[in-house]
């Protein structure tokens, strides 16, 4: 099994999760941050850091999220593994839980 990030994380990209992860399996993109189901060892510590409630288990995506399991298996082969946490966009405060957010996502 594999933790999953859904379509919240993006524009707010906060990060949190990131250094609490034992085996470096996100990456992080231009406005995003995915987790490489390759990697992951479903420990669940990165799900309670996620302030903004964008990390799910596999068998728990919210309803119409299902897509993010492919996403984040995608884009983990494309994008830079990422092992501390950044600083997130400014605006990310305004865009917690704004829905049909993946038109925004900048591969």
């Amino acid at each position: 099994m594999t933790f999953v990030v859904v379509e919240n994380c993006i524009k707010c990209k906060l990060m949190d999760c990131v250094e609490v992860c034992p085996v470096d399996c996100f990456h992080e993109g231009p406005n995003m941050l995915v987790i490489d189901p390759e990697e992951c060892i479903d420990c669940t510590l990165c799900e309670p850091e996620c302030p903004i409630e964008a990390i799910f288990s596999e068998d728990e995506i919210p309803k119409g999220q299902e897509n993010f399991l492919e996403l984040n298996a995608e884009l983990s082969e494309i994008w830079p593994v990422i092992t501390e946490a950044g600083t997130p966009p400014p605006d990310s405060d305004e865009w917690d839980g704004v829905e049909g957010k993946l038109k925004y996502l900048e591969r």
